[in-house]
């Protein structure tokens, strides 16, 4: 699937593919796991959009625990604290 946006590189218009952190197939399943019997492309993309915004704000919690922890490294338990709030 390719992105709405394009780029010019020397005269040659090429389509530019969206990238994501999480596959779409295991999202699909979780979907239809959780009762839908058919799911459409756009459901897909919207809940990997959910996910992956609700994965980085997690993330930069998690990160600043360990920060304020004195840590360089994010550890479980700040996931579980920075998932919690």
């Amino acid at each position: 699937m390719f992105s709405k946006g394009y780029n010019r590189y020397g005269g040659i218009i090429m389509a530019t593919r969206k990238v994501g952190v999480v596959p779409k197939a295991p999202v699909a399943r979780i979907i239809l796991d959780a009762g839908a019997k058919r799911v459409s492309a756009d459901a897909v993309d919207a809940m990997v959009d959910v996910i992956q915004e609700f994965a980085e704000n997690i993330a930069t919690k998690a990160s600043r625990i360990a920060k304020h922890s004195g840590r360089k490294t994010v550890q479980e338990g700040d996931v579980k604290l920075a998932s919690k709030n």
